[in-house]
């Protein structure tokens, strides 16, 4: 520990964001960095606990209090050797990580809690800055084929540790870029997509051979990767949304989440939107049902594309301001929380379940609401409308789509409609086929992804070859 009274003598401070009138014009990255001379203050405030419970509210295990030690003394580049020993992408989760990590400190406990999330991002971006962050070739080749299908966070991390040891990796992608919904999902104004293409740059050349607008299932059947490959990981997303079928869903202008956010991502790289219908908030009232981080991208977009207003809905009961700290620390708090992108304007409800649509020629005009208890019971009396030109489904995702792939490979499925694969082995019912990130474990988080993915890739190795190097 660099400094036993950092804790005492210096408050938290974290990054600040642009003002809401200057970031609702663009869709850059609006994060102010913090200076060195901060970064290493907050660094100073890590305890050096004795059970450092943020090793376990991290998914990845980083280790924590060594590289906030680090950037106390400004060993910054040992810093980013100590935290590339456990985060293949800590550029992502540094930008759009919740950081269970924090939650986890034991300086939660009064609300103020080390900025492990900061102190990590602007390790690695000043990695990159330095020229620290350096492809890594595997020094042999093992001859085995390994194809790995999806290229978001799990596909990515599960690439590159299998390239690194040595087998043929190719990773396959629907889309015509790679990324999967850290490109296409996560707005631009929370990670710019430069961040993903300099690691694509860098897995290229430890031999990673990516086959983007390639739609396995669809434009190939998945029984030729069978064929082809010595091992096929399956890490594609949960893409299947949850929808609302009440009366009046069919009415034009109630349109999923998911087929909103990519098209503005989409114009932010000047790539094509494709054969499909625009969705535009321009000069509508728009509607967002769903309370969680896709609900809370649709707003972000929404007020850079110049809607009038927008509401956000939620089902669930309004969380509390603050949590029963000696109840739940250190695990993740269920509190009222504000994004960014809820900041600039949104206005929330909570407990409000949509009874039905309603419309004019034949597109929306507005919700019939009603509110309803803690078990989510109506609450007769209470019914109400909210006017609506666009209403954007956020509820969620229920599972990877069946069609295609997974009934072609015949991979069984656990009771949520996942691909079935335990946590050790990674391995699904059929023999050399394995699954990892959503597919296996449900809409969840860039940094579950990034863990199920490294740890995947060692299951994937110790199958191949009876043994492995690579870490759980």
């Amino acid at each position: 520990m660099g400094k036993p009274t950092g804790f005492k003598e210096f408050d938290r401070v974290d990054r600040k964001y642009a003002p809401v009138e200057e970031r609702v014009k663009h869709y850059n990255d609006f994060v102010i960095p913090l200076p060195p001379e901060d970064l290493n203050k907050q660094a100073a405030r890590c305890m050096d606990c004795g059970i450092p419970f943020c090793h376990n509210g991290c998914p990845v295990n980083n280790i924590i209090p060594d590289f906030n030690d680090l950037v106390y003394r400004n060993e910054w580049k040992e810093a980013f050797i100590t935290l590339d020993s456990t985060n293949n992408f800590p550029e992502f989760t540094g930008r759009i990580c919740p950081a269970p990590c924090e939650a986890s400190c034991t300086l939660n406990i009064d609300d103020k809690p080390v900025t492990i999330k900061t102190i990590e991002c602007a390790i690695i971006d000043r990695a990159f800055q330095e020229g620290w962050v350096l492809p890594r070739p595997a020094p042999y080749r093992t001859g085995k084929k390994v194809a790995v299908v999806g290229s978001g966070p799990a596909g990515m991390a599960a690439a590159q540790q299998l390239a690194r040891v040595g087998h043929d990796v190719t990773l396959y992608e629907k889309a015509r870029k790679v990324g999967g919904l850290l490109r296409y999902g996560i707005p631009d104004f929370k990670m710019e997509k430069h961040i993903i293409d300099r690691r694509v740059a860098q897995m290229e050349a430890e031999g990673v051979r990516f086959e983007t607008g390639v739609h396995v299932g669809v434009d190939i059947d998945a029984n030729d990767l069978m064929k082809k490959f010595d091992a096929v990981l399956l890490t594609g997303g949960a893409e299947k949304a949850r929808d609302l079928p009440v009366p009046g869903r069919e009415l034009d202008g109630i349109e999923f989440a998911m087929d909103f956010l990519p098209q503005q991502n989409r114009r932010v790289s000047s790539e094509p939107v494709g054969n499909v219908k625009e969705i535009l908030a321009g000069g509508k009232h728009v509607v967002v049902i769903g309370g969680g981080d896709t609900g809370s991208d649709c707003i972000g977009t929404s007020f850079r594309q110049g809607a009038l207003s927008v509401t956000q809905i939620e089902i669930m009961p309004q969380p509390p301001e603050r949590e029963n700290k000696p109840l739940v620390w250190p695990n993740w708090p269920m509190k009222m929380r504000t994004s960014s992108s809820q900041a600039e304007g949104a206005a929330r409800d909570f407990a409000v379940n949509t009874v039905s649509f309603e419309g004019e020629n034949g597109h929306v005009t507005g919700l019939n609401c009603i509110r309803v208890d803690d078990r989510l019971q109506p609450i007769p009396g209470t019914e109400f409308r909210i006017a609506a030109d666009l209403v954007l489904l956020a509820m969620g995702f229920v599972s990877p789509v069946h069609e295609g792939m997974l009934k072609q490979l015949g991979v069984a499925l656990d009771p949520r409609g996942n691909v079935g694969a335990d946590t050790v082995r990674y391995q699904s019912s059929v023999g050399k086929v394995f699954a990892a990130g959503d597919m296996r474990r449900g809409q969840s988080l860039v940094v579950w992804a990034i863990r199920e993915g490294r740890q995947a890739a060692r299951a994937v190795d110790l199958y191949l070859m009876g043994s492995t190097e690579l870490p759980r």
